[in-house]
């Protein structure tokens, strides 16, 4: 007897993998690691401590709409290493990316409100953030595929308005310390202005 359900040879792999490249507009959730240390800046309990000594954000990016809305992607950000800088490096400039991405900001801007707009009270501001994540593939600890976020996709991006939406949405103010200026339109070929994110309103 040979059937669909008999014969599993011809059945699809379940990776279940969103594919490299994938461009998705996600939401970060930090899951708390109740690890502090107030001269790095790390409060709340939101950073974790590992075995090896490492430092991270523990985050769950969950997809917020299109094909793969609803799903979830788990990294690490990384805030220290005891093997030397290049993970909280790699941490920091994701971070950065993630700010630009969500406060509408060009990664080549560095008017006072652009450098107001990249940084944060607290961690606590990063958790609820929303952005546009590129979507990346890489391997657990058992060496088995799964989907990363290495990269936040910036206003620069051709396909960055599109995918945030921001047809109906109004421009990123910076926090209420910076007066907020209305910047000159300089090139009439720009893409749209990018727009307050739901978490910010």
């Amino acid at each position: 007897m040979s059937g669909l359900w008999n014969d599993f040879n011809d059945a699809q792999s379940n990776t279940n993998l969103i594919p490299k490249g994938t461009l998705a507009k996600v939401r970060l959730t930090i899951r708390p690691g109740g690890f502090d240390d107030p001269s790095q800046g790390w409060t709340g309990g939101y950073a974790t401590r590992g075995s090896t000594g490492a430092v991270y954000l523990n985050g769950e990016f969950t997809v917020t709409e299109g094909q793969y809305a609803r799903r979830k992607i788990f990294t690490l950000i990384g805030l220290y290493s005891p093997k030397g800088p290049d993970w909280a490096n790699m941490g920091r400039s994701l971070v950065r990316g993630m700010l630009n991405s969500a406060r509408g900001i060009s990664d080549k801007d560095q008017s006072p409100q652009a450098q107001a707009a990249r940084r944060i009270g607290g961690f606590a501001d990063l958790d609820g953030i929303e952005f546009i994540a590129r979507i990346d593939v890489g391997s657990d600890a058992m060496g088995e595929e799964k989907n990363e976020i290495r990269a936040a996709v910036t206003p620069d991006h051709r396909d960055y308005a599109q995918v945030m939406g921001l047809a109906a949405q109004h421009g990123y103010q910076p926090p209420a310390q910076t007066a907020p200026q209305q910047a000159p339109v300089q090139q009439p070929a720009a893409a749209p202005v990018p727009g307050r994110p739901a978490w910010a309103q």
